[in-house]
């Protein structure tokens, strides 16, 4: 679809193609990303603990390993794709996180094993910071959360068909195979990515020249009303950017520590299979992908991030928190709140990081989206360790469902605090520095 001119003035519609364009190859890639961090937890739940030896403790750091890979490598991606290439940078996440994936089919130790689960994490470590800059120059800041919800419903998506998938192949086939079966087509898909995706609007044959100087002229317009910032030094030190990376933190501890043990979780009730703790995993994120379009779109209408973010982490904080006073013994109804909790924890990202791009100029949004990232990684890390910890140590999950609990309730205040109110001129995003 073409950019029609208004006839009473107003400014023109800009090209709708750049949705069908770009957000599939975006959500796909993404998506396949993902598998890499989520059906571990499966492996360790149908055997994989077993066949290597891995004990409670080592199965805790093997889960965990991944984010700190993760944490220390954000910012010199960002950087790397905001100034440079976001495109090239995917294209080679794609090809050796998809050969790491399959090979964790193939070792026979744990020393190999805690190698390669780190290295994912290193390798993967630029691509959402990466991906949330290649929209940023694709899509306005009306377009905006909508944009970074299709990108981040990789996650939720993935984990849905991945959990009923991961299943069956554990059941039939052994977690090898699942590993080897779900990391080779990322490889493949790296080829299709470098076809399909153009770095910027000038660089795409498809659009119109009229398109691309709009488009262009809308993206550089949005930035006059956000107080320049002089270099990362400067973003760095900023309170918001601080605060928002503490609440992603926060967060973070929240979503990881209930993504990595969920299938332990539900796998520990009575009579429980595999194949049916696939299904039962993946109820979650069907309720998480609702959440994450509905929030989006009023977010995007409204123009107000805030209100669609902390009123879910606080509904995820107070239902994982119910679980521990249901105890085991009440197995299906602590299984809704699981349900609710986990719909709760992903229904926010869009609005969040639409939230980063409306109060930060375009000169340091990589390094600070990278800050943001690499705190939320390091809370992804504390978050599937101490779960894991306090789950072996108690034996139960009752301390690792209040410490998801408090660390909600924590991100929700900060949320309060630092995500701008339109309504509010006294905290408008032109104040932020």
């Amino acid at each position: 679809m073409h950019s029609v001119e208004n006839p009473k003035g107003m400014k023109p519609q800009l090209a709708q193609v750049r949705w069908f364009r770009i957000i599939p190859v975006v959500f796909i890639t993404y998506s396949l990303a993902y598998l890499d961090r989520a059906n571990f937890g499966f492996a360790v739940a149908g055997g994989m603990a077993d066949d290597l030896n891995i004990t409670a403790n080592t199965s805790t750091l093997l889960s965990s390993l991944f984010f700190l890979g993760y944490f220390f490598f954000q910012i010199p991606g960002a950087q790397y794709a905001a100034h440079k290439a976001a495109k090239k940078l995917i294209f080679f996440s794609l090809i050796f996180w998809g050969a790491l994936a399959a090979a964790t089919g193939i070792v026979n130790d744990t020393t190999t094993l805690i190698v390669i689960r780190f290295m994912l994490g290193v390798v993967e470590s630029a691509v959402m910071p990466a991906m949330l800059i290649l929209l940023s120059q694709w899509f306005t800041k009306e377009e905006r959360s909508r944009a970074n919800t299709f990108l981040i419903l990789g996650n939720p998506v993935t984990v849905l068909w991945m959990s009923v998938l991961s299943g069956y192949l554990i059941d039939s086939m052994g977690w090898r195979w699942m590993f080897i079966i779900q990391g080779v087509p990322g490889i493949l898909w790296a080829f299709i990515w470098w076809k399909l995706i153009d770095e910027r609007p000038m660089e795409a044959k498809w659009l119109t020249d009229s398109e691309k100087t709009e488009l262009e002229r809308r993206l550089q317009e949005e930035q006059v009303g956000i107080k320049p910032v002089k270099n990362y030094a400067e973003a760095f030190r900023s309170r918001k950017v601080i605060l928002l990376s503490l609440q992603y933190l926060l967060w973070s501890v929240g979503v990881y520590g209930f993504v990595m043990w969920l299938p332990s979780i539900i796998k520990a009730a009575p009579d429980m299979n595999m194949v049916t703790t696939g299904w039962l995993s993946s109820v979650p994120y069907l309720l998480a992908v609702i959440g994450m379009l509905s929030a989006s779109y009023f977010s995007d209408k409204s123009g107000n991030r805030s209100i669609f973010i902390w009123p879910f982490l606080l509904v995820a904080a107070i239902c994982l928190f119910a679980t521990v006073w249901l105890g085991p013994e009440k197995f299906w109804l602590s299984y809704v709140l699981l349900v609710i909790a986990g719909g709760a924890l992903y229904t926010p990202y869009g609005p969040f990081f639409a939230a980063i791009a409306d109060v930060l100029p375009k000169n340091v949004i990589g390094g600070a989206i990278g800050l943001i990232n690499s705190l939320g990684a390091l809370g992804s890390f504390a978050g599937s360790y101490l779960v894991g910890y306090l789950n072996s140590e108690t034996g139960n999950f009752n301390a690792s469902y209040t410490l998801m609990s408090g660390a909600l309730v924590l991100a929700t205040i900060i949320t309060l605090l630092v995500i701008p109110n339109p309504k509010k001129p006294s905290i408008a995003p032109a104040k932020t520095f």
